[in-house]
Order: structure tokens, then sequence, then C-alpha cells
């Protein structure tokens, strides 16, 4: 972000503020500190990050947070994030670099910046594509994904958060059918159906 010094919002940085910065600058793997705001220090674990990534970390310049490569959530935001790559990635240019820029620009965050100058060199390469969060609300399979991606990449997030919904509802009500009816003749597809079949077993047991 470039600072308008014409704009009456200015204020023009202190000689004890530029020493500050010009410090920061030389120990650039030092953590910087300003109120609430603060950066991380530079440890030999980024470096391994940038130059050596274990498994899924070589796409962690898109902000990807998924740890467990063997469980579900993995194996249904694993086709996103190649898409996001697919996107993202300059045919020319070098996933290690992107994790550099991640890490001295973006502190390996998406909401904090450690170098203004990296942070939006590595926003301009990607084009500004990035892997914000997911999370699950009500249920285990109410996922919920949020990315910056052009409208066909919102779509996948969309269809695969649906997909997942939809998966993991008809696996509830098969459950508790099952538990009411063990032999009972399940036909997957519709959670309405589904939910129609569960309420007429319990009405049949109430």
């Amino acid at each position: 972000m470039k600072k308008d010094k014409d704009s009456k919002f200015y204020k023009s940085p202190t000689f004890k503020e530029r020493l500050t910065s010009l410090k920061y600058s030389i120990l650039f793997w030092k953590g910087r500190k300003k109120g609430m705001i603060h950066t991380r220090k530079i440890e030999l674990a980024d470096l391994r990050y940038i130059f050596c990534p274990k498994g899924f970390e070589k796409y962690g310049y898109l902000g990807t947070q998924i740890w467990n490569e063997d469980g579900v959530y993995f194996k249904a935001l694993y086709p996103l994030v190649l898409a996001m790559d697919y996107e993202a990635k300059p045919k020319w240019c070098t996933r290690w670099f992107l994790r550099f820029l991640h890490v001295f620009g973006s502190d390996r965050s998406v909401v904090r910046v450690r170098n203004w100058t990296l942070h939006n060199l590595l926003r301009k390469l990607t084009k500004g594509i990035a892997f914000i969060d997911w999370k699950t609300k009500w249920d285990d399979y109410d996922l919920r994904i949020s990315v910056h991606a052009p409208q066909h990449i919102q779509d996948l997030a969309d269809w695969i958060e649906h997909g997942f919904y939809d998966r993991g509802r008809q696996e509830e009500l098969i459950a508790e059918i099952k538990a009411l009816d063990p032999n009972a003749s399940i036909i997957r597809g519709s959670i309405k159906r589904l939910e129609k079949q569960l309420e007429e077993l319990e009405k049949a047991e109430s």
C-alpha cells in the first residue's frame, strides 16, 4: 500500500521511526510490534517451508490451512486448492519464490503484512487469489469456505460446500433411519426423501 503524502491524514515519520524502520530492514528476521499489531520472528521452520515444503505446504503461498492430509476436509478442499494454484501461479514463476514472498511479505498470514513491497508483489503475481479461511458451522458437514478468486473458482467453492453438506446430511439421516429399522431400504440421492422416510418411521414408532 502506497502512502499518499498529499493526504491531510499523512504524518511524516519521525527520525526515531525512520531509524526503527532501518533497523528492522537490516534485522529482517526479527518480529515487529506496533500497538496490537505484531509480526512473527522468522525461524528455521520458515526457511524449510520455503525451500523444502512438506506435501501440501507447497501451496501455502495461497494461505491454505489444511493440516490433516488424511482427513475428509482435506479431500473435499484439495480440488479447490489445485484449481486456485493453477489460476494463481504464473507459469514462469516457481512456487518457492511465492512462498518466500508469503513469508517475508505477508508474514505467512492473510491479515498481517511484514513488508508492503513484497506483499504487493505477491498479490500482483497471484492476481490477488488467496484462500482466506474454511470452517464448519452448525454441523461437521456444514462446511464454509472463503476465498479471493475469480467467479468460476467461487462457483467451485460453492459446489464443494453444497456437495459436502448434502453427503453429510444424507449419512446422518441414514444412520438415524438404520437405528430405528436396521432392515430399512435406503435410496440415496435426496435429503428430502430420506427426511420423509425418517419421519414416517418416527410416526410408526410413536
